[in-house]
């Protein structure tokens, strides 16, 4: 007789020379992914499938004795679906009959194993047991200011951290099923408040490391929590490197006559010197206005010059501004 033939190893993504680890890891991993309670809708019913596949081949996979039997079965494993079997002397007392559907596996499982009928996936408890596990390490995303980052600043955040579950000690598995604390995954989610210091000179994409904020270890080490900095867009300033760029409005007679006008920086307002005969478009620097270089130092302000033409100008103004278009007029300008 026959039936469809599991490939445990391609179910869970590892090797057939995976460790009990990887073998762990890879579970874990899948667990999290197609728990039916993370998948609502028409997707709950495909995910139920791949969620027992997966538990399936973890409950043979992570017990050595039910891995050596199933490894036994030497190259038969690569013909096909469909997996036969002759009744024959010595080959371990493997059997087959008509599965009543009570346990939760598949009719290859219960040909190789036996009926379980202690309830969906037939689990018995495991000890994860063996060398403390460090914490998984944690990445999330801060917004700053420009001038958050600039000046340094100190930040409150909400954050949810995975810590190890209590019910199962981060195995998953409680009794003789699925920990029901934590759906399987080992971990719960709990809201977490931090105050973290953004050094000053703090650019896009930084990574701050906060050591032993991460992922809770089972039974070892916290992992770290990586907060990668992501500045908002500056209404006055835009970023060149370590150069900074702004706009600088004057008024027709600051860009003909020249003027002191002020102009504002990362370090407050400062007053810059617009040499007579300015036009639009032209750039000012301003040196050390920039932002923090690695190599030491700063970059520079650049200021582009945009000329305002005042609106509701008043009789007087229209008369000069009159006066001033005949006079350029008759130098043939």
């Amino acid at each position: 007789m026959s039936v469809k033939f599991q490939d445990y190893y391609k179910v869970l993504g590892v090797s057939r020379e995976a460790t009990e680890k990887e073998i762990k890891a890879a579970y874990r991993k899948l667990a999290r992914k197609h728990h039916p309670d993370l998948h609502p809708g028409e997707a709950k019913a495909a995910a139920e499938e791949k969620f027992k596949q997966i538990n399936e081949a973890y409950e043979v996979l992570s017990d050595p004795e039910k891995r050596k039997k199933y490894d036994r079965l030497g190259e038969r494993w690569q013909m096909g679906d469909d997996f036969y079997y002759e009744q024959q002397p010595g080959f371990d007392g493997v059997r087959f009959y008509k599965t009543t559907g009570e346990s939760g596996f598949s009719d290859f499982f219960e040909a190789l194993f036996g009926s379980m009928r202690s309830g969906f996936g037939g689990f018995q408890q495991r000890d994860f047991g063996g060398a403390p596990e460090h914490g998984t390490d944690v990445e999330a995303e801060v917004e700053l200011s420009l001038e958050e980052a600039f000046h340094g600043v100190e930040k409150t955040l909400q954050l949810n951290a995975r810590e190890v579950c209590a019910g199962c000690g981060g195995s998953g598995l409680r009794g003789q099923g699925i920990c029901a604390l934590c759906a399987g995954t080992g971990e719960r989610v709990s809201p977490k408040t931090l105050s973290v210091k953004i050094p000053a000179g703090t650019r896009e994409g930084a990574r701050i490391r906060l050591r032993g904020q991460g992922g809770a270890g089972a039974g070892g080490t916290r992992g770290d929590l990586y907060l990668k900095v992501r500045l908002r867009p500056h209404p006055v300033f835009a970023i060149k490197g370590d150069d900074l760029e702004a706009e600088l409005t004057i008024y027709p007679w600051q860009a003909v006559l020249g003027d002191k006008v002020e102009a504002t920086t990362l370090d407050g307002q400062v007053t810059v010197t617009v040499p007579p005969g300015t036009h639009t478009g032209r750039r000012l620097r301003l040196r050390g206005r920039g932002l923090p270089r690695k190599e030491g130092g700063r970059g520079d302000l650049y200021l582009k010059i945009l000329i305002d033409v005042p609106h509701g100008a008043s009789p007087k103004e229209l008369e000069l501004y009159r006066s001033l278009a005949g006079l350029r007029s008759g130098q043939g300008v």
